[in-house]
């Protein structure tokens, strides 16, 4: 059996990074969220998570709406079908990925 650990060069870097694939987990697992909260659940500072959030919505996988409650900004994230679709596909990936490493032996003679 071939080693698993080549394919993982095959996920997708934008999604695989740790700040955004929480982002995109977190997104996927409600209607919305507003910066604020992310914030909070990632631990991210405000710059940090702009720009992940600004690359994801380049890739189309969420959608940013901002608007004002008062006078204080209020910024609310959705993800979008494609990021939900890549998302979804991405976990599947790791999955498929963690059952062949856990079936994975090395050959005879190569350690």
């Amino acid at each position: 059996m071939k080693a698993p650990f080549e394919q993982l060069a095959t996920l997708d870097r934008l999604i695989h990074e740790p700040a955004r694939l929480s982002l995109l987990t977190a997104l996927s697992a409600c209607d919305s969220a507003d910066f604020l909260y992310l914030q909070s659940l990632t631990g991210l500072s405000k710059g940090n998570l702009s720009s992940h959030l600004s690359k994801l919505e380049e890739a189309g996988f969420i959608s940013v709406e901002k608007q004002f409650k008062g006078k204080t900004p209020h910024t609310l994230l959705r993800i979008t079908g494609t990021g939900r679709e890549a998302i979804e596909q991405h976990w599947e990936q790791l999955e498929k990925l963690r059952s062949r490493a856990k079936g994975w032996a090395p050959e005879e003679g190569s350690g």
